[in-house]
């Protein structure tokens, strides 16, 4: 792209922006049905349009199944346009609060009012290329915003379907939808947006959060990393391998809550290795031309999970794969066991965001808590054990954005409770009322009584000699 091609583009995003944003002022108060209204075409939006963004996924990885990305694309994000339909109208209700004493004694009184930021930006990854868009879309609309999205271009196909869906049931001045590249998501994040939320690495988070920071533009940022599973000596080894395998197979690993890295004592290494090639094996009995099987995204991304593999292996650590490695020249993978890699490595280091997992084994639950605490702090944590005491020492000396027990992944599905990272795995949520707070400004109201006691009580000037004793015993000094 020249650099007269780029300066247009970005002058074009920045005009839409400004429609947008003329248009939200106009509108003035934006009341549920309207709220309601947005939420319904976009029901309707994913209903009528499931197939054609289904098979457009599946052409943009080269192999990934329609019922796949229906359910995990389609029916995933439609949860969180239901349960935004359904509690709008009682989140945007003004709240009383707590007045001021002693002015709340003479009539004082204060509310709480949630009203819409404005235009919230919204940019999406390729894993999941339709949930990251309308997953957060649906509490940006339930807070009464506009929004201007951009989906990843590593999926172009779903990115095009996506936007003549929107175009079909929205205006351009409620939701535009800007395709392009990476300098079209540098762009949008330099815009003065109300509100900024992003879904990707950790790495391009930190870009964004820089970019946004020149409008002074709060962010969302829907981040990563290696989230841990801790398996304790309670747990029911052939249970936690099997609801393991069923996560990191969902999408060959390519999701942002997928079990990374696997601790387990060390006397129940071998029995889990078996259990969990057992259960990787019975979802994927083969690799080759197994629809079931996601594909690897692109050539890069597979170059870098083999080669996370292929260091490993160069540096004698035990690999077990689960599946025979395909020679069609296809991007599917069977899943690679990694079991006690040094920490050198870099698939020790790097979120792994692909069909390879890192199995450790431990003599001392203490000494993983500390492993977990050294790194950065993960997007999930996950924990399989009936051991009370044990559950709580993990959750209460950890920190990690969500934690399922005796599960993994299925924390990110609930509707009435917040999503979203801490640290490196990123910072604020969308999903339950939180993610409605999110995208909505909450502004205080005070409304005065009618009577002002401060001449009575001697604190407005000329202050009187009795002034400053009277403060310092109602401060107790």
């Amino acid at each position: 792209m020249n650099a007269y091609v780029g300066q247009l583009a970005v002058s074009a995003i920045a005009a839409q922006l400004e429609r947008q944003q003329r248009a939200f002022v106009a509108e003035g108060h934006v009341g549920a049905d309207i709220r309601i209204d947005r939420l319904s075409r976009l029901e309707a939006m994913l209903k009528k349009h499931a197939q054609a963004l289904a098979q457009a996924q599946d052409a943009d990885f080269g192999g990934r199944h329609p019922g796949f990305s229906m359910l995990n694309d389609v029916l995933a994000p439609l949860a969180s346009v239901k349960h935004c339909k359904k509690m709008a109208g009682k989140w945007m209700k003004t709240e009383r609060r707590a007045g001021l004493i002693p002015f709340s004694l003479f009539g004082q009184k204060t509310e709480l009012r949630y009203q819409p930021k404005g235009v919230i930006g919204i940019i999406g990854t390729w894993n999941a290329p339709v949930f990251t868009l309308v997953s957060p879309l649906a509490y940006v609309l339930a807070a009464g915003n506009r929004a201007l999205i951009k989906p990843s271009e590593i999926t172009p196909q779903t990115a095009r379907a996506f936007a003549m869906a929107v175009a079909e049931f929205f205006t351009p001045d409620e939701i535009s939808v800007i395709e392009g590249g990476p300098e079209t998501a540098d762009a949008i994040s330099r815009l003065p947006l109300d509100h900024l939320v992003f879904t990707g690495s950790t790495a391009i988070g930190k870009l964004v959060m820089k970019n946004a920071s020149e409008n002074l533009v709060p962010v969302t940022l829907e981040l990563g990393g290696k989230s841990p599973v801790v398996i304790g000596q309670s747990a029911d080894i052939a249970r936690a391998a099997l609801h393991i395998a069923l996560g990191k197979g969902n999408n060959s690993g390519q999701i942002c809550v997928s079990p990374d890295t696997i601790w387990l004592h060390e006397r129940q290494l071998e029995d889990f290795i078996s259990a969990l090639k057992a259960a990787f094996a019975a979802q994927f009995p083969t690799i080759a031309g197994n629809a079931d099987v996601t594909q690897v995204i692109n050539a890069r991304h597979y170059a870098r999970i083999q080669g996370y593999v292929d260091e490993a292996r160069a540096a004698a650590t035990r690999i077990e794969l689960c599946g025979a490695l395909p020679d069609d020249g296809g991007r599917r993978l069977p899943m690679a066991i990694v079991v006690n890699p040094a920490m050198h490595l870099r698939i020790s280091q790097e979120e792994i965001f692909g069909p390879a997992l890192i199995v450790r084994s431990y003599r001392d639950i203490k000494t993983v808590v500390a492993d977990i605490n050294a790194g950065p702090r993960p997007l999930a944590l996950y924990y399989f054990g009936k051991d009370g005491a044990e559950e709580r020492y993990l959750l209460e000396h950890t920190l990690s954005g969500g934690v399922a027990i005796n599960e993994v992944m299925m924390h990110a599905a609930l509707q009435d409770a917040p999503f979203g990272g801490v640290g490196a795995s990123g910072m604020g949520h969308y999903h339950g009322r939180e993610g409605f707070n999110q995208f909505s400004h909450l502004r205080s109201v005070y409304r005065a009584g009618w009577f002002d006691p401060r001449q009575a009580m001697g604190v407005l000037p000329p202050y009187k000699s009795t002034f400053l004793a009277t403060v310092k015993k109602w401060v107790g000094a």
